[in-house]
């Protein structure tokens, strides 16, 4: 087992995305990928939520345990429910 994993971790907003490559420690977890990443800071206009990410699409827990080479994302609050957009274009 390698003691060092590679993985990318992303935000995105309407208006622009931001992806880091970042090098941890194996054996990482979600949350602490988070924060080596720096998109906190670089993208203060999301408010972070951690039970709002994933890995992959999959929504994960903050302490979940990285592998080499898996994509870190960070989901934001949608801005409108989908049921509510279906039903306004319904009308």
């Amino acid at each position: 087992m390698a003691d060092r994993i590679t993985v990318e971790v992303v935000c995105a907003t309407p208006e622009r995305q931001l992806l880091r490559r970042i090098t941890l420690p194996a054996g990482s977890s979600v949350l602490q990928a988070v924060e080596q990443s720096g998109i906190l800071q670089a993208m203060p206009e999301v408010p972070f939520d951690a039970s709002r990410l994933g890995i992959f699409s999959r929504r994960v827990a903050p302490d979940d345990v990285l592998q080499d080479g898996d994509r870190v994302e960070i989901y934001r609050s949608l801005a409108l429910d989908p049921k509510d957009a279906r039903r306004r274009r319904a009308k």
